[in-house]
């Protein structure tokens, strides 16, 4: 199997466990304070995380990172955009708004391209207005026509917008930035943890075997699908890698409709329409542009 092929299986699990397993992960601790399963998200992951950082050998990477403090400084935003994408997308999980999640996701590479625009004046192809546009569209009908504003979504489109872009920016090995990024959180988890343990509030060790179980699951949920998909980007163009994104909020749509049953009527279905055709526009122009640049 030659390293393009293997990369898109990698991709394809990544996307996959993305967007299929960890929201029916995420279900099964519904029952717990979505902080809660936050914090033991970045406990279990920084504890997997240790040995990783040395079987990967780059313990001396993470040496050299801590005294950049100019990256560092980038990291702790991108750290604040990544806390609040997790949270966000656990609430939604545990309140019955999965579709609302694959909106988010589906929306993301069109925020993607706006940010670029808007924060560092990359250019914009015709395409891509008209993309944007009907995407925009999309979000106005939900406020007028639903009646409410898709904040789950937008919030996690805009933040992991954002945390792509500073991780970019940064450029860190996967790994070594996810690692930091916990080491950072850490402090304020252990904070957390002290005090519902104080309250007795704490769902871990204190509910059924099986929820302490899928909690001290929450590490290996975070860095299983981040392997595969480090797998993946090392082993293919990054360009074909944007195409297998979809697979995750196609997944979570899928889950949201037929496992969880959550309600898919004629106006979801507009803007999910719109967003598809959105989609549909921008990767032709993506692929239009790919072409272009191996004919040139």
């Amino acid at each position: 199997m030659n390293e393009n092929r293997l990369g898109q299986i990698y991709a394809i699990f990544a996307f996959l466990f993305w967007g299929a397993i960890a929201p029916i992960y995420f279900k099964q601790v519904v029952s717990v304070d979505p902080v809660e399963v936050l914090i033991h998200r970045i406990l279990w992951s920084f504890i997997i995380l240790i040995p990783l950082l040395f079987i990967t050998k780059q313990i001396d990477i993470f040496k050299l990172l801590i005294r950049d403090k100019k990256k560092l400084k980038y990291l702790a935003f991108s750290t604040l955009f990544i806390s609040i994408n997790w949270l966000v997308f656990i609430w939604a999980v545990a309140n019955n708004k999965i579709m609302e999640t694959a909106l988010g996701y589906y929306i993301n590479p069109l925020v993607n391209v706006l940010l670029g625009y808007l924060i560092f004046s990359e250019k914009m192809t015709r395409n891509q207005y008209i993309a944007i546009f009907i995407a925009s569209l999309a979000v106005l009908y939900q406020v007028i026509i639903i009646g409410s504003i898709p904040l789950v979504s937008l919030t996690l489109a805009f933040t992991f917008g954002f945390y792509g872009m500073i991780r970019k920016k940064v450029n860190v090995g996967s790994i070594v930035g996810l690692f930091v990024e916990t080491l950072i959180l850490l402090p304020f988890g252990l904070i957390y943890l002290y005090y519902i343990i104080s309250n007795d509030t704490i769902s871990f060790l204190n509910s059924t075997d099986y929820i302490s179980l899928m909690l001290s699951l929450g590490g290996v949920i975070t860095i299983i699908p981040l392997l595969l998909f480090n797998g993946a980007a090392t082993r293919m163009k990054l360009t074909t890698l944007g195409f297998f994104q979809y697979i995750g909020p196609t997944c979570a749509f899928l889950v949201a409709v037929f496992i969880y049953h959550e309600e898919f009527n004629f106006d979801k279905l507009i803007s999910f329409t719109l967003i598809w055709i959105a989609l549909v526009i921008f990767s032709l122009d993506s692929f239009k542009k790919r072409n272009n640049i191996v004919t040139n």
